[in-house]
């Protein structure tokens, strides 16, 4: 069943904008995509943010991936599910010295690998890969998030009188 949608994706965006985590890092949602399947964020390369050696610091370029894949799922897989951020890894392959920028997509076929690893209530751990480019097509790092979901338990019906 797919989670009735209180708040619109364009709205969530401009919200998450002001979240004070993204907002004093530089972090900007550019796009949330209808039905919560995409997002589009960008980094800023900023005095608050630049590490001992001008570029950017590695913790914000993790910061500006971290929520995403979990709210996508979450949003799509609606209040049957449960859906946590469990682990995260982060390689960094070349320096961020400008905007930077991740992409997000979440399809049907993995929507669906989901559904099909969780049925009868099993937990799924699954991971999501997503790279974080320069304004140029660089690759400055690789990130990897895994997700725990699994079904909610449904309480035990009440018996008949």
């Amino acid at each position: 069943m797919a989670r009735k949608r209180t708040i619109s994706p364009a709205t969530f965006r401009r919200g998450i904008n002001l979240w004070p985590p993204f907002l004093f890092a530089g972090i900007r949602v550019l796009s949330v995509g209808e039905g919560y399947r995409s997002a589009r964020v960008r980094l800023r390369l900023r005095r608050t943010n630049r590490n001992w050696v001008g570029t950017h610091f590695g913790g914000s370029l993790f910061a500006m991936t971290d929520p995403f894949w979990m709210l996508l799922v979450m949003q799509n897989l609606g209040p049957d599910y449960l859906v946590w951020d469990s682990a995260g890894e982060i390689d960094f392959v070349s320096p961020g010295r400008g905007d930077v920028f991740a992409d997000f997509r979440l399809t049907d076929d993995r929507l669906e690998e989901i559904r099909e690893l969780t049925a009868e209530g099993k937990k799924a751990l699954v991971w999501f890969h997503t790279e974080v480019l320069a304004a140029d097509g660089t690759l400055v790092a690789r990130v990897r998030k895994q997700i725990y979901v699994r079904q909610k338990r449904r309480e035990a019906e009440p018996a008949a009188v």
